[in-house]
């Protein structure tokens, strides 16, 4: 495994935390992701088409095309609970249970409908998991805010899955690509259908530019540490944003009940994960 992926996992999980963190602060999450996702769209179109023609010019099948629609569809549901989510509760508490669900969720599968078992570290990966959401998601910390967050990892775990198989039909970064194109669709017509203030491409394009290039840049960074190094290795760093996420939302947010709670939640999340992809 090339050393170079793992302060590459690193970064992207700093762009991770960044682009939640400045979504919290938005007055409107929803407009401002819609608006990033599509200049995210615009920007990353020059690279993956040079990367695209330099490895061949390959296609996609339309099963691969079928599959981004999907997730792009699971994408936005996603977009829509993370902005409730964000804006019913705090940033330390939704962003922990948000990532946190969609693993535990993914362990309900396996074991429910592939008749998977649990090793003994997996075990130990779900406990942990599930006493780190507990420490994060309690009631007077949660308040409405509970719900919508779940929802979020429940449509991080959905699309996860889809991407999973969409991105061993054909080249990773069509692919990839794809998905961010129709999801930019979906957001942004649900917004202007829907008429949610700041939805205009125009607005704050400097905010909007930044957020967008945070999550282009942290979304294929993953996918090429994932072409190159194990899951086991890229999973627990990647979700190192829970604790960069948590830290934030608490000592610049002034999320200060029960913070050291929720730090020892976070960790114990990222230490769940962690056991659970060596387990």
């Amino acid at each position: 495994m090339p050393l170079a992926v793992l302060p590459l996992v690193l970064l992207a999980a700093v762009f991770h935390a960044s682009w939640n963190a400045l979504l919290k602060a938005s007055e409107n999450p929803l407009s401002l992701a819609a608006r990033a996702l599509t200049w995210g769209t615009i920007l990353s179109l020059p690279p993956v088409a040079v990367a695209w023609f330099l490895s061949g010019r390959p296609g996609l099948p339309l099963a691969g095309w079928l599959l981004a629609l999907a997730s792009a569809f699971l994408e936005l549901i996603y977009f829509i609970a993370l902005s409730i989510a964000y804006r019913r509760g705090e940033l330390s508490v939704v962003y922990p249970i948000a990532r946190g669900t969609a693993p535990l969720l993914a362990i309900l599968v396996g074991l429910l409908l592939l008749g998977e078992r649990l090793h003994a570290l997996a075990i130990l990966g779900v406990i942990a998991l599930l006493a780190g959401i507990w420490t994060v998601r309690r009631p007077a910390a949660a308040g409405s805010a509970l719900w919508p967050a779940l929802l979020t990892g429940v449509m991080i775990a959905a699309y996860t899955t889809l991407d999973r198989i969409g991105v061993r039909l054909g080249s990773p970064w069509i692919y990839g690509w794809l998905l961010w194109l129709f999801g930019a669709i979906f957001l942004v017509a649900y917004t202007r259908v829907r008429k949610i203030p700041g939805s205009r491409l125009t607005d704050e394009p400097r905010l909007s530019l930044a957020v967008g290039m945070l999550m282009t840049a942290a979304y294929f960074m993953i996918l090429f540490a994932l072409r190159v190094a194990p899951l086991a290795i890229v999973a627990p760093l990647r979700e190192s944003a829970i604790v960069l996420v948590t830290a934030w939302g608490v000592w610049r947010l002034g999320e200060r009940r029960g913070a050291w709670l929720r730090v020892a939640g976070a960790l114990a999340i990222v230490g769940g994960i962690a056991l659970l992809t060596l387990g």
